[in-house]
């Protein structure tokens, strides 16, 4: 279980797929909000670090948009599954500890049981932000459908959850982009 006390105000949980902008957004939101406000927190992180320990991987290269991490996704998202089915939580739990802003974006929330798992633990708290691009915008910021990643769970997991809290068009349209934070900022705001 995670920790209660001194526990976020507002836990956003973003979605979406590869190359739709989920950590644009999330980078935006920090930005204007301050990071003594709103911590990002990663899944992908902790996950990445275990897998790169045991298997003598470069974790920062791992991080990163590159060829390197491109490499070894489809490995290490069969070994993530497999952690996850021995313990759904174990990841988010890991993200989690240590983090004392009041506000947490949950950049890369990817299926169902993360989204169990952060409303169980933090009840109403808890949002769900559906980040969404157009084939062609994805296309344009270097996403090519891959075989075993694009239509895994990974990036399809939440593909029918359909009861997201706030959806996100991030299709190019600076101004309309502009305006969607502006909404989301101003509920942010309402929390703290």
């Amino acid at each position: 279980m995670a920790p209660l006390e001194g526990g976020p105000r507002l836990v956003l949980l973003f979605s979406g797929k590869r190359k739709s902008g989920k950590d644009f957004v999330t980078e935006a939101l920090q930005s204007r909000l301050g990071g003594d406000v709103c911590a990002i927190l990663r899944l992908s992180g902790p996950l990445k670090e275990q897998y790169a320990q045991e298997h003598g991987l470069n974790f920062q290269r791992l991080l990163d948009a590159s060829a390197y991490k491109e490499t070894y996704r489809r490995n290490m998202i069969v070994w993530g599954e497999e952690k996850r089915q021995a313990d759904p939580g174990f990841f988010c739990r890991k993200v989690v500890e240590g983090v004392s802003q009041p506000v947490w974006l949950v950049s890369d929330t990817r299926r169902m049981s993360d989204i169990q798992w952060f409303r169980e633990a933090y009840g109403a708290v808890t949002q769900t932000v559906r980040v969404v691009a157009s084939e062609q915008s994805r296309q344009q910021r270097g996403w090519v459908f891959t075989p075993g990643v694009d239509d895994g769970e990974s990036e399809c997991g939440l593909d029918n959850f359909g009861d997201f809290d706030w959806v996100i068009e991030n299709h190019g349209d600076p101004q309309r982009l502009e305006e969607q934070l502006e909404n989301l900022i101003e509920f942010v705001r309402s929390r703290l």
